[in-house]
Formats: C-alpha cells, sequence, structure tokens
C-alpha cells in the first residue's frame, strides 16, 4: 500500500505544480517591468505602454507573437556565447511563462502579488551635464510612411581637446526616434551638407567620421565609462547624430538634446578601437550579385599586446545576416567576442562585456560576416534584387565588427594604435586601384589645382575627398598636420606614377 500512495502523492504533486495558474501580477508583471516597461510606458519611444493589467492584456497576442520570434524585447547578440550586461533577452521558460497566461485566459491575479513599478528618472540620468547641446532647428517626421535615416550636425566649438565619460541623449519625440548613432567629424564637411535640401540635417553617409562616442538605443540607460576611461573629444570636431526615425501614426518634431559629461583629466590608459575589417570593409572588394544568398566577408588582425577588451559592436546594412567575431588566443582556445545570428539593421547596438576579458599578446581576432542578397531575404531593399557594392548609403552594403579595448599596460598604447594604422593603411591598395582604374595620374595637376580651394598649394583635409579623405591622409600625411603639403602631393604623383609603370611593364 505504500508504494502506490507515495506514487500517487508523487504525481499529484508533480500536476498541482505543472497546473499552477500562472496570473498577470504575480508572473507576468516582473517579466514587463524588467525587460518591457523601460521603453512601453508613457513619453518613452515604444509605441504603446504595457504598464498595467489592461494594458498588457488588451497587447496580449502582439507580444506573445514579438516575444516567440526574438523580435522583442530588442537584442540581438548571442548572450550564452559571450556573457554581456544589461542583456535583455527572455529566456525560454520566460516566454513559455508568457504563452501559458495567454493560452490559460489571461487571468489577473491578486494586484497584492505584484512587485512595485520601477521608478525612471525624469531628468539627466546622471546629473547635470558638462555640456548640453541642441538641434538648431527641429525636423518634422510623418505620421506614417517608410522608416526615415537622417543625420544632424551639434557644433561643439571646443577650443581645446576633451574627454567623454558618457553621453546622454534626449529625444523630445521619443516615440519616433529608434536609435541614433555618435559620430565625429572634424573636417566640417558635414556642416556643408546640413539643410542643402531645404530641411534640418542630411542624408547619406558622405562625411568623414573622425571618431565615435557610442549611441542611443531605447531602454538602455546612459553610462559611464568604467574606471578612470574616457574617449577622445578633439578640438573642432562637430558632434554628428545619425538618427532612425520609425513613424509613430502621429506626426511628429524631433529637436534632440544631448548631454555631454567629461572626465576631469586625461585617462591613465586610452581607449582603441580595432575595426575587423577596417574602414566598415572599404578595403574587401564587396560586391554582391543578385541572387547571392550566402556572400561572406572575412578578415583577420593580430592584436601585439596585451589588451583588455571593454565593448564590442557591429555595423552593417540592410541585408547583412550574419556576424561573428572570435578571438584565438596563443594557448590555443578560442573566445567568442560577439555572435548575432540574425543582424537587424533597425537595432544596432553596443554590448559591454560583463567580466574582465583580456586578450594576450598574440590573440587573432576573426570577423565573419555574411550576406543574403537574395529575394528569400525579407529585408532585401531592391526587389527584384540587384547587385550590391560597398558604398555608405544604406541601400548599398559595408561591414565591420569593432572591438573597443585599452592596453593592459599604458604604456603600449603606442605599438596598439600603430598596429590598428597599418591595419587601416590596407585600404589604400583598393583606393590605389581606383585611382589608376580612372586615370587620375593624367589629370592630376587639374584636379589639384580644383581642389585647393583657397590656393595656399597645399591640400586640406577638408578640401580633399570626402571617400579618399582617410585613406589619403594615412598613406600620404607625413607631418600629421592633417593636409597634404606640396612635397606630399608629390609622393602621391610619384606613388601613381610607379602603378603607371608597373602597369605598362
Amino acid at each position: 500500500m505504500k508504494t502506490p500512495l507515495f506514487v500517487s502523492l508523487l504525481c499529484l504533486s508533480y500536476t498541482s505544480g505543472y497546473s499552477e495558474e500562472v496570473t498577470y501580477h504575480r508572473d507576468i508583471a516582473p517579466l514587463i517591468q524588467n525587460h518591457c516597461m523601460s521603453c512601453h510606458r508613457p513619453g518613452a519611444s515604444a509605441p504603446f505602454p504595457l504598464t498595467s493589467f489592461e494594458e498588457v492584456s488588451r497587447k496580449a497576442k502582439t507580444i506573445t507573437r514579438v516575444v516567440d520570434d526574438r523580435y522583442m524585447p530588442p537584442w540581438h547578440a548571442n548572450h550564452e556565447l559571450t556573457s554581456f550586461q544589461d542583456v535583455r533577452r527572455l529566456d525560454e521558460d520566460e516566454v513559455a511563462l508568457f504563452t501559458r497566461w495567454v493560452d490559460a485566459g489571461k487571468l489577473e491575479g491578486n494586484p497584492a502579488d505584484s512587485p512595485e513599478p520601477p521608478t525612471y528618472t525624469e531628468g539627466w540620468q546622471l546629473g547635470e551635464p558638462d555640456m548640453v547641446v541642441t538641434m538648431a532647428l527641429p525636423y518634422d517626421v510623418p505620421a506614417d510612411g517608410p522608416d526615415i535615416y537622417r543625420n544632424f550636425v551639434l557644433p561643439l566649438d571646443l577650443d581645446e581637446d576633451k574627454w567623454v565619460k558618457a553621453i546622454e541623449l534626449r529625444p523630445s519625440a521619443r516615440s519616433v526616434v529608434h536609435h541614433s548613432l555618435y559620430f565625429l567629424d572634424d573636417s566640417g564637411t558635414a556642416r556643408k551638407l546640413d539643410g542643402k535640401d531645404g530641411k534640418p540635417g542630411f542624408r547619406g553617409m558622405s562625411f568623414r567620421k573622425s571618431g565615435s562616442l557610442g549611441g542611443y538605443v531605447p531602454g538602455v540607460s546612459a553610462r559611464k565609462l568604467p574606471g578612470d576611461l574616457a574617449r577622445p573629444l578633439p578640438k573642432g570636431s562637430d558632434l554628428v547624430l545619425s538618427t532612425h526615425f520609425h513613424p509613430s501614426g502621429k506626426r511628429e518634431a524631433e529637436q534632440t538634446t544631448v548631454g555631454i559629461y567629461f572626465a576631469e583629466k586625461a585617462p591613465s590608459r586610452q581607449l582603441q578601437e580595432v575595426q575587423v575589417p577596417p574602414g566598415f570593409g572599404r578595403g574587401m572588394k564587396i560586391d554582391i550579385p543578385a541572387g547571392e544568398s550566402n556572400y561572406i566577408v572575412k578578415d583577420t588582425f593580430e592584436i601585439p599586446v596585451d589588451v583588455e577588451a571593454i565593448s564590442v559592436s557591429g555595423h552593417a546594412h540592410y541585408i547583412c545576416e550574419t556576424m561573428r567575431m572570435t578571438a584565438a588566443l596563443p594557448d590555443g582556445t578560442e573566445k567568442v567576442l560577439l555572435d548575432i545570428p540574425d543582424w537587424d539593421l533597425d537595432w544596432q547596438d553596443t554590448y559591454y562585456f560583463a567580466e574582465p576579458t583580456i586578450l594576450p599578446e598574440g590573440t587573432v581576432l576573426t570577423s565573419v560576416i555574411s550576406y543574403d542578397n537574395s529575394s528569400a531575404n525579407l529585408d532585401n531593399p531592391h526587389s527584384p534584387p540587384q547587385r550590391i557594392k560597398w558604398g555608405r548609403e544604406s541601400t548599398d552594403e559595408m561591414g565591420s565588427i569593432t572591438l573597443i579595448g585599452v592596453p593592459v599596460e599604458a604604456d603600449d598604447y603606442t605599438s596598439l594604435n600603430r598596429s590598428t594604422k597599418i591595419q587601416r593603411a590596407q585600404i589604400f591598395t583598393q583606393l590605389g586601384k581606383e585611382l589608376k582604374d580612372t586615370q587620375v595620374l593624367d589629370r592630376l595637376p587639374v584636379i589639384i589645382r580644383f581642389l585647393d580651394k583657397n590656393k595656399d598649394g597645399s591640400l586640406q583635409a577638408n578640401e580633399l575627398p570626402a571617400r579618399m579623405r582617410e585613406a589619403l591622409l594615412l598613406r600620404l600625411d607625413e607631418d600629421k598636420d592633417k593636409s597634404l603639403n606640396p612635397s606630399e602631393i608629390q609622393t602621391l604623383k610619384d606613388w601613381l606614377e610607379s602603378m603607371e609603370s608597373e602597369k605598362n611593364a
């Protein structure tokens, strides 16, 4: 008699545990508060609030669909292979719990079971910024239509170099701002493009990005870099917001305000970007035939010193499918630094490592990026598919993964920086082919006279063609004054002549 009774009790216990009613206040509210409410609340960026039982119940079918296919919460990096901070992704049990709640009839339960809702800072999250800049004019976002990508120039007019600990972006119309990336431009090119079409800002990416300060994604809190780390902000730089708008059904006027937090002094160790491949893939000869469903870009970089990795991010356009960066350590082990199995241009993010990640000298970084230019790719901007080459417009393609870190020993920064410059100089090989193929040598004197707007015999950075500026300065600017003097221009001519000789040999 004991055995049947024991089995019966065991079965009863298991069944009652499995069939326990799932209620909103006890089981679902914590999920919504932890993973959804930072965006889905009044005044935030999401198109509808999720702050009560009624609001969640009304949108339950939509929520079930988007969490089941992993569209929401937005988090594209594989956090099972790499440990990151502030992971927003729901695990399988949490997705199943929400589905059980919906299938059982969306029971409300006892309001006393609901946790206290989170509080959100209405003012600046990190306190009063050291510098506040605002878009000069608002940009009108229509009620509906396609997504909009637009760049806005915020002059900083700094007369000395600064170091940035954090940036906080405050949209005036949060519901339409999908994300914004912070670039620097020290050439004045972006200023010249601003407003040329009669509207605030400008389209495309045809300005010189001389640096980056991160970006804004809805739901992610502003954060200061750890320790005394800070990003360089050279004097004379303009801040360029590269913003993605998603119409919300209501016409909005966006006039973004940005708060900048400076470090009191230069950091003891300087951050270094390692982009693989460099130049967003500029030198990889990206040329994707129409219909190609698995076009691969692969590049490597060997780290010359011990480096502590801080964060990692990727960038590409519409037809990118996957991204992966691995680190092959000298001892033979391999670490996955970033794995994005389903790239989405609309959800670019910077991922901060949860634990100290040391990459010893000799570690080889490998980036592999895949593209799908077939009609089966629903994100393809062309129907039918068209040949896509490297370019700055969103309907072109590019691709790279950027690791940001610091040398373990401060004195090793020069060596690390030199290696990344040599890596970027590889872009010049592709540029040289373009210059040779377009017969620039024959027209060089006329081109120089045309570019030399101030007639001083030199070519300043803002006089050089935007798409070639970085590579030309990197290869030819020996005195590092961000211009090409007559001697350096002669070097360019000699280099082109040598290529022409090789061609005719």
